[in-house]
């Protein structure tokens, strides 16, 4: 049996998207801020890109980019440190019947358009997508 937010398509409902946006305004809004707790954290210039809820609202997806630098290791663990108190910020500025867990991810959409940027700029590939002369009819 089919629980009532089981979509076939498996695309996200609008209630998921909305809600994942209002948890990507308040954390953007936690980090633009600079009022975290650990001082490491807030050395960081962190983006949250995207947020991505699971179908019942308990678990959020966050990719993170860190401006002038990789996300690595260190900053994700820190992120997963600080998970806590972002639960509690995102409890206070999102409405809902449970504070979500947040799961943090490096956010490499950025490096994969580069790589194809440069995939696409190789002459062989712009030989390719060259338009090709139209052929004269020399059948007179």
């Amino acid at each position: 049996m089919a629980k009532k937010f089981d979509n076939p398509t498996g695309a996200p409902s609008q209630r998921m998207l909305r809600v994942a946006e209002e948890v990507r305004h308040a954390l953007s809004a936690a980090f633009s801020r600079g009022d975290l707790r650990d001082p490491e954290l807030e050395a960081i210039p962190i983006t949250i890109t995207e947020v991505r809820a699971s179908p019942d609202l308990k678990h959020m997806t966050c990719f993170v980019a860190a401006l002038g630098r990789e996300v690595n290791k260190e900053t994700l663990a820190l992120l997963r440190r600080n998970q806590p108190q972002l639960r509690t910020r995102v409890a206070k500025a999102v409405r809902l019947k449970y504070a979500p867990e947040l799961h943090f991810q490096p956010d490499t959409a950025l490096d994969y358009a580069m790589q194809i940027d440069r995939v696409m700029k190789r002459p062989e590939v712009a030989r390719d997508l060259a338009p090709k002369d139209a052929e004269k009819d020399d059948d007179v």
